[in-house]
């Protein structure tokens, strides 16, 4: 069991009892595991009850920036759980690559025939994923599919908010408890705005050189042929004495962008939703 190291609240702490006690009653879990922190508390206690019962799964596409890929690699093997990679292809379906308002629906859909089938395979009777409840109050289509498909979403089950994942994960000495949240690379186009390969590498490429910048928190949403950059904040001002804007604007310019822009509002998570 991992050692508890912070004080939690009372309320905290018996919702860490309750799903702790959940879990150990299983006869053995995948888990549907991105490396955000959500999922990633699901897997640890996953292991922590069940060990080698556990399987964290991540669904393995263009939409995955690499840099979250290894993120989600390196916590496991902190972790300790197995941690298996299955190729998706969401992309290939135009539910998805057309990118329309329910575009999370397909995603999920495809991840999840790959995980319940491995799940039946090793005659595992659950799925489990990292929804809290958070998620339950925006739009994500995507939970609907995993409703479809019998997926259990212990957190949300037992009642924890984004800050209590943080809260207990800190407390656990995880040390990737404020970890931003970092959706797909598919969430940074405006709906209606088709998703191909390269158009999603040109994503990720931007965003890296921008957080090899110093930037730690960081989307580049694609509009078009445009750039649009949000940054928190509080990180503006290191946005604007850290880089050179000429240099900027160049690189963006290679990867394919004829123009980048800057987004005064700051960085506001689903933005593209309101």
């Amino acid at each position: 069991m991992f050692n508890q190291l912070e004080i939690l609240s009372d309320e905290q702490s018996e919702k860490l009892y309750k799903i702790r006690k959940y879990i150990k009653n299983l006869d053995g879990v995948c888990i549907a595991y991105s490396g955000g922190v959500d999922s990633t508390l699901v897997a640890s206690l996953a292991f922590e009850q069940l060990g080698s019962k556990a399987i964290a799964i991540t669904g393995i596409s263009p939409a995955l920036a690499n840099t979250l890929r290894e993120e989600a690699r390196s916590q496991a093997k902190w972790i300790g759980v197995k941690h298996l990679e299955i190729k998706t292809s969401e992309l290939d379906q135009q539910s998805y690559s057309k990118n329309p308002k329910n575009r999370c629906f397909a995603c999920k859909k495809e991840l999840h025939k790959h995980t319940t089938y491995l799940s039946k395979k090793l005659n595992y009777k659950i799925v489990l994923d990292g929804v809290n409840v958070d998620d339950l109050k925006d739009f994500r289509p995507g939970i609907q599919a995993s409703k479809n498909a019998g997926v259990v979403s212990p957190l949300a089950e037992f009642r924890f908010s984004k800050q209590d994942i943080r809260d207990v994960s800190r407390a656990l000495g995880f040390p990737w408890w404020d970890k931003p949240a970092q959706p797909c690379l598919s969430s940074r186009f405006p709906y209606g705005h088709e998703i191909t390969s390269e158009r999603l590498k040109m994503v990720e490429k931007a965003e890296e050189y921008l957080k090899e910048g110093g930037l730690s928190e960081v989307r580049v949403r694609c509009q078009g042929s445009t750039a649009r950059i949000e940054i928190p904040k509080n990180e503006l001002k290191n946005f604007f004495n850290e880089f050179n804007f000429s240099e900027l604007v160049e690189y963006f310019s290679l990867l394919g962008f004829n123009c980048t822009s800057l987004d005064l509002e700051g960085l506001i998570s689903g933005k593209l939703n309101r």
